[in-house]
């Protein structure tokens, strides 16, 4: 057989196959990245490249080392979620590292993480000051989670006594200039009412919109297929 079409053959067989292990995986591989999982990633990964292009060897062995390392994956997750104690010798625990913007240097040693590497992810949470921080926590997969002293919290809604506007999510009323039906019944609207708003922006058609939603108090954005912006 010609070697390109080898390649070909071994390539789609790779890629299906690396399709279906990711999906028997699930999604922690992507939500809690942690170095461990770093590592079978990067090993899943290279099995499958070997096994597109790796002529020197048959397709089979390649294919049954993805499924060992796939199925010894997928063990040592089923063993995590079941034991506490496995999952935190296996993924590691969180560690505090600040704690009334004090740095606890023990904790960063054992953890190895040096004080740059804090700063730096400090700076990305836009605090450049340790005495803003009540607690920082290294999460397992190097994230870390800052909560701030209370004095330094952003001010809230509840703070000043305000009530929110719990109606954030727009409902889709025209849609590609299309008049989506079911919505406009669901907010208890009809078409005259929906003419009548677009007409007090300039509208005289629905082909002219592009999308426009509705929250309530009767709140209609629109946008337009042509902008007249200057």
């Amino acid at each position: 057989m010609n070697e390109a079409l080898i390649v070909l053959v071994r390539g789609i067989i790779g890629f299906f196959t690396l399709l279906i292990f990711a999906r028997i995986l699930g999604k922690q591989q992507i939500s809690q990245l942690t170095f461990f999982d770093y590592i079978i990633g990067i090993t899943i990964g290279s099995m499958a490249s070997s096994l597109t292009t790796d002529l020197t060897s048959t397709a089979w062995s390649h294919w049954i080392g993805l499924l060992v390392w796939t199925c010894a994956s997928f063990i040592l997750q089923i063993i995590t979620l079941k034991s506490k104690a496995a999952g935190e010798y296996l993924d590691g625990t969180p560690t505090v590292v600040v704690m009334n913007g004090k740095i606890l240097e023990d904790s960063m040693k054992k953890s190895r993480y040096g004080l740059s590497e804090l700063l730096e992810q400090l700076r990305n949470k836009d605090i450049f000051d340790l005495n803003q921080v009540a607690f920082a926590i290294l999460e397992k997969d190097g994230q870390l989670s800052v909560l701030k002293k209370p004095e330094f919290q952003p001010t809230t809604l509840k703070d000043l006594s305000l009530k929110p506007d719990t109606n954030i999510i727009g409902t889709e009323l025209i849609y590609d200039g299309m008049v989506i039906e079911q919505n406009l019944k669901n907010i208890n609207k009809n078409h005259n009412w929906l003419i009548s708003q677009l007409k007090k922006q300039g509208i005289n058609n629905y082909s002219e919109v592009f999308v426009a939603t509705f929250n309530a108090p009767d709140k209609l954005y629109v946008d337009l297929y042509k902008d007249y912006m200057q």
